[in-house]
C-alpha cells in the first residue's frame, strides 16, 4: 500500500472515532477520552494530521472530548478562539482563520 492510501484510511478512522467520541461524551466521558486518544495515536503512527475542524474538539492536555457549555468554554479574542477545558483548566488558542490547504 502506498503512504497516501494509508493516510486516507487513517483519516477516515480519525473522523469515525471523533464521531463516536461525540456520541459517548454525555454518557461515558472516559470512553470518549479513549476514542480521542486512539484517534491521536492513529494520526501520529500514520503521519496523518488531525484536520483543522477537529483540533478544537479535544483538550491537548487531558485528552477530553470538548463540548462547548458542557466541559469547555469558548471565547473569541480576535484573531483567536480561546478554548478552555473545564476538566483540567488548560487553555488553547486556535486561529479563527482556516489554514490554506494545498500549494
Amino acid at each position: 500500500m502506498k503512504q497516501n492510501e494509508i493516510q486516507k484510511i487513517a483519516l477516515e478512522r480519525i473522523y469515525r472515532l471523533f464521531e463516536l467520541a461525540g456520541k459517548m461524551q454525555p454518557k461515558e466521558p472516559e470512553l470518549s477520552k479513549r476514542y480521542v486518544a486512539l484517534a491521536r495515536k492513529i494520526g501520529s503512527k500514520n503521519k496523518a494530521t488531525i484536520p483543522w475542524g477537529l483540533k478544537k474538539k479535544f483538550c491537548k492536555k487531558c485528552g477530553a472530548f470538548l463540548k462547548n457549555g458542557k466541559n469547555s468554554k469558548e471565547t473569541k479574542q480576535e484573531p483567536f478562539l480561546l478554548v478552555k477545558c473545564i476538566e483540567c483548566g488548560f487553555e488553547r488558542k486556535i486561529s479563527l482563520k482556516e489554514p490554506k490547504t494545498g500549494q
